[in-house]
């Protein structure tokens, strides 16, 4: 069987470089993208050669997404996830600057969305089509104050991928919005009860399970349905 092949938007630490590491384990084909820093996604080219290619992207600029998608073309992805997301603190939304409101919104809900739109062509008939959301995104379970911004933009995030799936209902591709838990990475903090290597393989199984199932779910790393 020929190797199946990832492209991995946003993969230079946290749970996008162990998801990485994560797949090239597991024999796949991996091209990864990052910002600036790819000294993790360095080490893991040096030790599993010819197993990842490394690209560099800022997703939120059209531009670049255009000219990834180019470099690219002639590959046929089986899994093409979206691991990108940021946070600016735990301010009341009344306290949110409105720049701030816009980059937040920018990074974690538009542009990953834009990234799908302008890569899924590389997606072959019975890929996956993968985003990393949260559970902070679901409407029913914010029940606990805090990060306002955040989960809006989560929820906004998960609102566009349902749009997404209804527009592209007829794509043979599967469609995912993944809740890994709560990581100890820069965004999780430090406390956090989850590291990236205990949550990321679970993540795998469920992406790999989860091949060829029509629709859009929402799923945490145990396959079970999160709740919108």
């Amino acid at each position: 069987m020929p190797e199946r092949q990832a492209l991995i938007i946003g993969a230079s630490r946290g749970l996008g470089l162990v998801l990485a590491t994560e797949l090239v384990q597991r024999g796949w084909q991996v091209i990864a993208t990052t910002r600036q820093n790819a000294d993790g996604l360095q080490a893991i080219a040096e030790t599993s050669p010819g197993h990842l290619k490394i690209e560099s992207l800022e997703m939120t600029s059209t531009e670049e997404l255009t000219a990834l998608r180019e470099r690219l073309t002639g590959h046929q992805l089986d899994l093409l996830f979206v691991n990108a997301a940021i946070d600016r603190g735990n301010l009341p939304i009344d306290k949110v600057p409105t720049d701030m409101f816009t980059e937040v919104m920018i990074t974690n809900a538009l542009s990953p969305l834009r990234a799908l739109e302008a890569l899924r062509g590389l997606v072959t008939p019975g890929g996956t089509v993968a985003v990393m959301s949260s559970e902070q995104g679901s409407i029913s379970l914010n029940t606990e104050d805090g990060y306002e911004l955040y989960k809006a933009s989560k929820a906004a995030l998960n609102q566009l991928m349902r749009s997404y799936a209804t527009r592209h209902a007829n794509d043979g591709h599967t469609k995912l919005l993944i809740d890994p838990g709560h990581n100890q990475t820069q965004l999780g903090g430090p406390n956090a009860p989850l590291t990236p290597k205990e949550s990321i393989p679970a993540v795998v199984d469920v992406l790999e399970a989860q091949a060829g199932a029509p629709g859009l779910q929402f799923l945490d790393r145990h396959a079970n349905p999160v709740p919108w």
